[in-house]
């Protein structure tokens, strides 16, 4: 894919003026992270910093204890409130450093205070597969991003590298597929309606906006301390 006329869109919000969130959502093996990192690449650690929602995965132990490990990715299977709670202080820009957690697909473990957003760092990418997703705690990650992006591509290419994925990551084959049928594709569905909501769908071929570009103006959050209605 040609990812020049996105790094140019992720270069203008960058100087937009404060500090940034850009969000890439999608399915599992849609290419969020590798458009993530290549965007950071692109603009440089000054001006752009990836943090992913992996980060906030569940840790095994307390999935075992909840009966949950056997469909871990699931949107259950993390800390949506504590993700919600990060990308609300990343908006602060404060004056110090905040660290966010990382994913180690070695140790199949979130680890903390692995990433370092710097006070002036203009642009936070946060990519996951729940960022659009509007149940529970999730629905807070919306409001919080100036601009979401989905990813799209071809789902048998996607489930491809799913497969390929989890076989990097010590699977059998045979076991790597019947994880996607099972849970990756069982989420992917659960994830398709967030399409909706987003700014651009990114495509194999390019991009193109379900809906006219918003003003990108600083989001907050719904106060779940204030009734519904004017």
């Amino acid at each position: 894919m040609d990812t020049a006329g996105l790094e140019a869109r992720a270069r203008a919000l960058a100087a937009a003026g404060g500090r940034r969130i850009l969000g890439i959502a999608g399915a599992p093996g849609a290419g969020k992270s590798t458009l993530a990192a290549e965007l950071v690449r692109a603009l440089g650690p000054g001006l752009a910093v990836v943090v992913p929602m992996d980060g906030f995965h569940l840790a095994q132990a307390e999935l075992e204890r909840l009966g949950r490990a056997d469909r871990k990715g699931a949107p259950d299977t993390f800390d949506a409130a504590g993700y919600v709670a990060l990308l609300a202080r990343l908006r602060e820009r404060a004056a110090a450093a905040v660290y966010a957690p990382t994913f180690d697909r070695a140790l199949e473990e979130p680890v903390a205070g692995s990433i370092r957003v710097g006070p002036h760092v203009p642009l936070v990418i946060t990519e996951g597969n729940y960022l659009l997703h509007g149940a529970g705690a999730w629905a807070g990650v919306r409001p919080l991003l100036d601009e979401a992006w989905f990813v799209a591509p071809d789902d048998v290419v996607r489930v491809r590298r799913l497969v390929e994925r989890h076989v990097r990551h010590g699977k059998k084959e045979a076991d790597a597929r019947q994880w996607v049928v099972r849970s990756d594709e069982a989420n992917a569905r659960l994830i398709a309606p967030g399409r909706d909501l987003a700014d651009l769908v990114v495509e194999e071929d390019g991009f193109r906006e379900p809906r006219p570009p918003r003003a990108h103006l600083p989001r907050t959050p719904p106060d779940p301390a204030r009734p519904p209605g004017p």
